[in-house]
């Protein structure tokens, strides 16, 4: 049984992932984060490949994250191919914290668009991760336009200047 609130560990669900070879690419605050923006966050979003093949290794990882559906809590559902083969979004908790598996963001943005403007990333020895470029961030924060989003506009332009962007 997961604890109800577990401290958590971005890292580890990310090498679960890189270890059951899945391809995704990390977006939302986390990929701030890692490209230098000064965000808190509370979970990790990511956008994987809804190929087939792609969709059974996410399987296989979030089977050993033991990751079931946020809501309804009680009901501890785990997502399937059907829902990850989808662009829907798909917020799970793991043993080791929130992670938000999408299908597109934005105005339907997938994985093979994302991933071509993403940066490949070295976390640690073992770990490389490909994440969302700031101006794609800025872009697609645009172009969703919520609250929070007009939010984080300003910290990202920001960040993004400072780095000579």
């Amino acid at each position: 049984m997961l604890p109800s609130n577990p401290e958590p560990d971005f890292l580890a669900i990310l090498h679960v992932l890189s270890r059951h070879d899945v391809d995704f690419v990390v977006v939302g605050g986390v990929a701030a984060t890692i490209q230098g923006v000064p965000v808190t966050t509370f979970d990790i979003d990511i956008v994987h490949s809804r190929e087939s093949s792609n969709v059974q290794r996410l399987l296989s990882a979030l089977k050993e994250l033991d990751a079931v559906y946020r809501f309804p809590r009680e009901r501890r559902l785990a997502p399937n191919e059907s829902h990850l083969s989808s662009g829907g979004h798909n917020l799970l908790e793991t043993k080791f914290g929130p992670l938000d598996v999408l299908g597109t963001i934005g105005k339907d943005h997938d994985w093979a668009e994302l991933a071509a403007t993403s940066d490949s990333v070295q976390l640690d020895s073992t770990l490389l991760i490909a994440v969302l470029d700031l101006p794609t961030q800025i872009t697609i924060k645009e172009e969703v336009g919520g609250e929070k989003d007009a939010l984080m506009l300003p910290i990202l332009r920001r960040t993004l200047a400072e780095r000579g962007g």
